[in-house]
């Protein structure tokens, strides 16, 4: 054991976990007793018990939202000193970044160069870009005859309620924590069981920033318990959701039984990563397809978990992809050189072998990868795969895996490219490699989805949209755009005398 390594693991024995919800600025167990244990993915051993919020907790949750909202203590403060505190609450993130990254590791399997060098970061810096934002946004007066002055005025929606997936624990929240404090709503935090960690942490963080008391909750249990109650409750006026396609439409479900609350979702994604022949430097575009598919153990939304190669370039390509995942072997998590750590649960993993299978069961080709590794360590470990021979209607080009699985599919022109990556439920995000400017505007302008990219891969910050078309969702997280999800827009028409 390296002594970088042996740091993180002295740190993670060191740590005291807080095993509770927050609620009312006050941290609480569930109602019942009852708690779950959070599982280290890299051991397969619980790290601790956390509480399992019912139906009852949530009640007093979004009771403890809508006091606050209602006392205007944060959403009737002056822009200028929500700003102050938002941009504290991002400075104390970056001051706690080891343990926030421990947490994240530990949590969900990631490796902790990642996220103390992607997750903490981007957080943190996400919540200090809509803090700057807060003052900087203007409303509007609408063109009218001289005797009328109409306002147009956004105002906070209320009560949010922002469910989080288990991939990026930290990042999702600040992604929906960040414009929706800032428009000054109330928000109830409810992360994934798999990952609770990080949440109950940065709802400390943000008290001690001077978010007051019942702006922030953050309430941990199971979707279908803790997650259902907030989509059904009368008096929630927001559910953001970042998560699979199935459980979105839970929430569109949810809120048509209820009071029509506002839903954003960023659902699956099945990324088409294209690269054309005329690409001028294929090392380049292999380095990105690997990463683009074996980050984060393929546990991203946007993953380029489809490889479509012209005809011409396909083995030497695929070559060089193999060559790049073999760089890339399952690790300790708290090893800081490993860049490939643990997936998630052992349901998943089960998963993502099951799609394996199924892969072979098809008829596509495995060339690479395929297997659990690591055994002994108890964790939950998949080596990066590869498949050549895939048709786009296998279930393994179609289906959302959500693991280090990538599907090979040959193309034999543009026009034939653009079909192949179309033909999908999803349109989250797409990426083009070609030195030809022709090629890549026009495929870029004809791929349907959220995000393209040109010449690189999954390359962005927080001053552009993210969100998909089709069953990748409604809505948009990131950018200004944000904002829209979290306010409501007000005429105000007066006569003058």
């Amino acid at each position: 054991m390296t002594v970088n390594q042996s740091k993180w693991h002295d740190a993670a024995k060191a740590h005291r976990f807080v095993g509770k919800s927050l609620i009312g600025g006050k941290l609480v167990d569930a109602q019942s007793g009852k708690t779950f244990g959070t599982i280290n993915p890299a051991t397969g051993q619980v790290l601790t018990e956390v509480a399992s919020l019912d139906v009852a907790d949530v009640d007093a949750a979004v009771r403890s939202a809508r006091a606050a909202f209602e006392s205007g203590s944060w959403s009737r403060r002056a822009p200028a000193e929500r700003k102050k505190i938002l941009q504290r609450f991002a400075e104390l993130m970056h001051e706690h970044a080891e343990e926030l990254a421990l947490l994240e590791t530990l949590d969900m399997g990631k490796p902790i160069s990642d996220a103390l060098s992607v997750d903490v970061p981007g957080s943190a810096n996400t919540i200090s870009w809509y803090a700057e934002a807060v003052d900087k946004l203007y409303d509007e007066i609408a063109p009218t005859p001289d005797n009328v002055l109409a306002m147009i005025t956004r105002e906070p929606l209320g009560v949010v309620a922002a469910v989080v997936p288990w991939n990026f624990p930290l990042l999702m929240a600040s992604w929906k924590l960040g414009p929706a404090l800032a428009a000054g709503n109330s928000v109830i935090l409810k992360p994934a069981e798999q990952s609770p960690l990080s949440a109950v942490r940065l709802g400390q963080l943000a008290l001690e920033a001077g978010i007051p008391e019942g702006v922030l909750n953050v309430v941990t249990g199971f979707g279908e318990t803790a997650g259902k109650a907030l989509g059904l409750h009368m008096d929630v006026d927001a559910v953001t959701f970042t998560g699979s396609t199935q459980v979105g439409k839970f929430f569109l479900g949810y809120s048509a039984q209820s009071n029509m609350k506002r839903i954003a979702l960023e659902c699956g994604g099945k990324t088409p990563h294209i690269v054309m022949a005329d690409c001028g430097n294929l090392d380049e575009a292999a380095t990105a397809a690997a990463f683009g598919i074996f980050f984060n153990q393929g546990e991203v939304c946007n993953a380029g978990s489809r490889l479509l190669v012209q005809e011409s370039i396909k083995d030497e390509f695929i070559e060089k992809v193999i060559a790049v995942g073999k760089t890339l072997e399952p690790g300790d998590p708290l090893d800081p050189s490993i860049k490939l750590g643990a997936i998630v649960t052992e349901e998943q993993m089960n998963r993502v072998l099951g799609y394996i299978g199924i892969g072979k069961e098809e008829g596509a080709r495995l060339i690479a990868g395929g297997q659990r590794v690591r055994t002994e360590s108890g964790g939950y470990f998949v080596e990066p795969t590869v498949f050549d021979d895939v048709k786009n209607d296998m279930r393994i080009a179609q289906e959302e895996i959500f693991g280090p699985v990538l599907a090979t599919i040959t193309f034999k022109d543009p026009e034939d490219a653009v079909r192949i990556a179309n033909d999908s439920i999803y349109g989250l995000a797409a990426a083009v490699w070609t030195d030809n400017i022709n090629t890549a505007l026009n495929t870029a302008r004809r791929l349907r989805a959220g995000s393209v990219w040109v010449n690189n891969f999954d390359e962005s910050n927080v001053t552009v949209p993210f969100g998909g078309y089709k069953q990748s969702g409604i809505g948009r997280d990131k950018s200004l755009h944000a904002i829209e999800k979290y306010t409501e827009l007000k005429t105000t028409w007066i006569k003058l005398r």
